[in-house]
C-alpha cells in the first residue's frame, strides 16, 4: 500500500470548474441596463457560499443582508430596511474574520450608496421597472448609438450598400472606424454567454471594403440657415455631415491643407490608408458642406467674426497639441512630441531615423503609433518607456502585441527622471527611476519608486507621448469658459451666457476615441438644429432581414488576419487583412439577434429615428 497518492481532481470537481467558467462568461455579457438590486443580491448569494460560516458576520450577517435585499425586491421594505441594510453592511465590514465577509459587505455598502434611488424606486413603486427597458448591449455600449445588429444582418446577406447606409445614420465614418474604431461595443456582447464576441469592427471592415461608392442621403429643402463648424477632424465633419442632411448650409474651417484632424495627422497610413478616409470625408463633402482650408481660429478668423457672419458655431478643434513632461532639457535637438512626430509623417516629411535609437514615453495608442512609425522609419532599436506595467497601459492589447511583434522592446517600470545631452546640447539619453507596484487606488495599481539605482536609456530620438491639450487662449479671450485646459459647455453642447456657440468632442471632454467624437458630434448637431427653429429627424428606411432561427452553435471567433511582420515594418501599407466572404457570413451568423429576442425587444427593437 502507497504512503503517498498522486491527487486527481474528482469529476464533481471538473464539473464545478466548468461552471465557474460559464459564470465568468456570463458576468462579462451581463448588458448595461439590469437592476442593480438583483445583481448586488445574486452577488451577495455567491459571496454567502463561498465563506467558510465560522464567524457570526458571515454566516448570520450576509444571510440577513440577502433576505433585506429579497424584501426590497418584493416590494415588502420600508425607507427604514435601507438604514438597516447600510448599518448591517458596515457592521459585517468591520467584523468580519475574512475578506470574503468583509468584501461582500463592502459591495452591498457601495451598492446602496452608489444606485440609492433604484432601490427607493423598488420601495415606492413595489417593482423593478429596469426590466421595462432593456437595452441591447451592442448599441447602448456604442457611444453613437450605431444599429450593430441591424448592420451584422446585413453584412451576412450581402447587403453590403445598404450595411453603410444604415450606418450612416449614426456614423458617418463607416470605413474609416472599420479601421480603427476601439470597438467598445464588443465589451458586453452577448455571445460572450456562449463563445467570444462578435468581431463587430471587422464586419464594419467587411461593410466598407465591399459596399464601393455609396452616395449619401439627399439633404433636406434648405432652411436658409448658414453654420460655421471650426475643426474638420471626425467630431466637426460629423457635425457637418448631419447638419447639412438637414438643410442648414455649413462652411468647415480647417488649419491644416487636408481635412481628416488627428485621423489624417495623427493615425499613421499602415493603421488606417489615407484612401481610405478620403473616401468618407468625400461622401461628407458631397451633401454640399463648404470647406476653407489654412484658417485658423484666433490668427485668420475669430469667434466674434464667425457669430456675426453665421447663424451658428460649432467648435471643435479636437486636442492637438502636446503635453509636456516638465523635465530639463525637454527643448533640446531630438526631443519631439508624438503629436509633432506623427503630423510630420501625415503630411508626407518624415524625420530622418535611419539607423537612431528611439526612447518612446508613454503607454497609450499614441505611443504605440510613435514607435511603430519610428521603426518603419529605419530606427536601428525602438523602445517604450513606461512606469507602469504592461497591463496598465491605455493602449489596445492589439496594438501593444504588433509593435512587439515588430521588434519594439518595452521597457515597463520605469519612470523618466532626467533627459541628457551631449556636448552639442543634442538629446543623449534618458534618465530612469525604477518602479514597483503598490496600492491600487480607483480600481488600478499605483506605483512607487523601488529605491533601485537609475538607469539610463540611450537615444538619439526621445519621443514624448504622455498626453495631448487644446490650445484655449483664443477661446478664454472670447468669453468662452475654460476649466482644466478644456472648454466647459452644458450638457447640450452649448453655454448658457453665449447663444448660439456651441463646442463638442476633444476640445470639450478632453482627449477621447473616434467614436466619442462621433457621438458629441450627433448630439451638438440635433441641439443646433434645435436652436435654429427646427426638429429634423435623421433617419434610414432600409430594410434589416429577419433572424435567422436556427440553434446558435458554439464557434469560434474570426479574427482579422495581419500581415508579417517582417514584411509590413518596410512600408506604411495597411496591416490588417479583411475577412473573406465566407468568414464574414460565418461571423456575421454568430450574432444572437438581441435586438429582436429579447433585449430591447421591450422599448421596440430598435432606434429608426434620432
Amino acid at each position: 500500500m502507497s504512503r503517498l497518492e498522486m491527487p486527481t481532481p474528482s469529476r464533481s470537481q471538473l464539473v464545478i470548474e466548468q461552471l465557474y467558467k460559464e459564470l465568468e462568461r456570463r458576468i462579462e455579457a451581463s448588458p448595461p441596463g439590469l437592476c442593480p438590486v438583483d445583481l448586488t443580491r445574486a452577488f451577495l448569494e455567491l459571496c454567502h457560499a463561498q465563506t467558510c460560516g465560522k464567524c457570526a458576520p458571515c454566516r448570520i450577517g450576509l444571510l440577513q443582508l440577502k433576505h433585506l435585499i429579497t424584501d426590497v425586491l418584493n416590494g415588502k421594505a420600508t425607507m427604514e430596511t435601507l438604514t438597516l441594510m447600510e448599518n448591517t453592511a458596515l457592521s459585517i465590514m468591520e467584523s468580519a474574520d475574512c475578506a470574503i465577509g468583509h468584501e461582500a459587505a463592502r459591495m452591498v455598502y457601495q451598492s446602496l450608496i452608489g444606485c440609492r434611488d433604484d432601490y427607493e424606486q423598488h420601495i415606492r413603486v413595489g417593482r423593478c421597472t429596469c426590466t421595462y427597458s432593456q437595452p441591447v448591449p451592442c448599441v447602448t455600449l456604442c457611444p453613437a448609438h450605431v444599429d450593430i445588429p441591424g448592420y451584422i444582418a446585413l453584412v451576412r446577406e450581402g447587403r453590403h450598400a445598404d450595411a453603410i447606409r444604415l450606418i450612416r445614420k449614426d456614423n458617418p465614418f463607416p470605413t474609416t472606424c472599420g479601421f480603427i474604431c476601439e470597438h467598445p461595443c464588443e465589451a458586453r456582447c452577448r455571445r460572450n454567454m456562449v463563445d467570444d464576441a462578435i468581431n463587430i469592427r471587422g464586419l464594419k471592415r467587411v461593410a466598407a471594403d465591399r459596399a464601393g461608392h455609396v452616395p449619401p442621403p439627399k439633404n433636406a429643402p434648405s432652411t436658409g440657415k448658414t453654420v460655421a463648424v471650426v475643426g474638420g477632424g471626425p467630431g466637426g465633419l460629423s457635425a457637418a455631415y448631419y447638419l447639412q442632411l438637414m438643410g442648414h448650409q455649413v462652411t468647415v474651417f480647417e488649419m491644416l491643407p487636408q481635412l481628416g484632424g488627428m485621423l489624417r495627422y495623427g493615425i499613421p497610413n499602415y493603421r488606417l490608408p489615407k484612401d481610405r478616409l478620403d473616401d468618407d470625408i468625400q461622401a461628407i463633402l458631397e451633401t454640399g458642406v463648404k470647406v476653407e482650408m489654412g484658417k485658423r481660429i484666433g490668427r485668420d478668423i475669430t469667434i466674434e467674426e464667425l457669430r456675426k457672419t453665421y447663424d451658428a458655431v460649432l467648435v471643435s478643434i479636437g486636442a492637438s497639441t502636446d503635453k509636456k513632461l516638465g523635465m530639463e532639457h525637454e527643448d533640446a535637438p531630438g526631443v519631439v512630441s508624438a503629436v509633432e512626430f506623427l503630423r510630420t509623417v501625415g503630411q508626407g516629411e518624415p524625420m530622418d531615423l535611419n539607423g537612431q535609437e528611439v526612447a518612446v514615453v508613454g503607454g497609450g495608442n499614441v505611443s504605440m503609433d510613435a514607435v511603430r512609425t519610428a521603426v518603419r522609419l529605419g530606427s536601428k532599436k525602438v523602445s517604450i518607456v513606461y512606469r507602469r506595467r504592461v497591463a496598465d497601459m491605455t493602449a489596445l492589447p492589439a496594438e501593444i502585441e504588433g509593435a512587439m511583434a515588430e521588434g519594439v522592446e518595452i521597457r515597463t517600470l520605469q519612470a523618466p527622471s532626467r533627459i541628457e545631452t551631449d556636448e552639442n546640447g543634442h538629446v543623449k539619453g534618458l534618465w530612469t527611476t525604477p518602479q514597483m507596484i503598490s496600492a491600487i487606488r480607483d480600481g488600478r495599481a499605483s506605483v512607487k519608486a523601488s529605491g533601485e539605482e537609475e538607469q539610463f536609456i540611450p537615444c538619439t530620438t526621445l519621443i514624448v507621448a504622455v498626453g495631448q491639450s487644446i490650445e484655449t487662449k483664443h477661446f478664454q479671450e472670447a468669453g468662452l469658459p475654460v476649466e482644466r485646459g478644456k472648454i466647459l459647455t452644458e450638457t447640450s453642447g452649448g453655454f448658457s451666457d453665449i447663444p448660439g456657440v456651441f463646442a463638442g468632442g476633444d476640445c470639450a471632454t478632453g482627449p477621447a476615441t473616434v467614436i466619442k467624437a462621433i457621438a458629441a458630434a450627433k448630439v451638438v448637431a440635433a441641439n443646433i438644429d434645435e436652436y435654429l427653429g427646427y426638429n429634423h429627424k435623421i433617419t434610414c428606411d432600409v430594410e434589416i432581414p429577419e433572424p435567422d432561427l436556427a440553434d446558435k452553435s458554439p464557434c469560434g471567433r474570426v479574427e482579422l488576419t495581419e500581415r508579417q511582420a517582417c514584411e509590413r515594418v518596410h512600408d506604411f501599407e495597411g496591416v490588417e487583412n479583411c475577412m473573406t466572404d465566407k468568414e464574414a457570413c460565418q461571423e456575421a451568423g454568430r450574432c444572437l439577434r438581441c435586438d429582436h429576442f429579447g433585449f430591447g425587444l421591450f422599448k421596440g427593437g430598435r432606434e429608426k429615428v434620432w
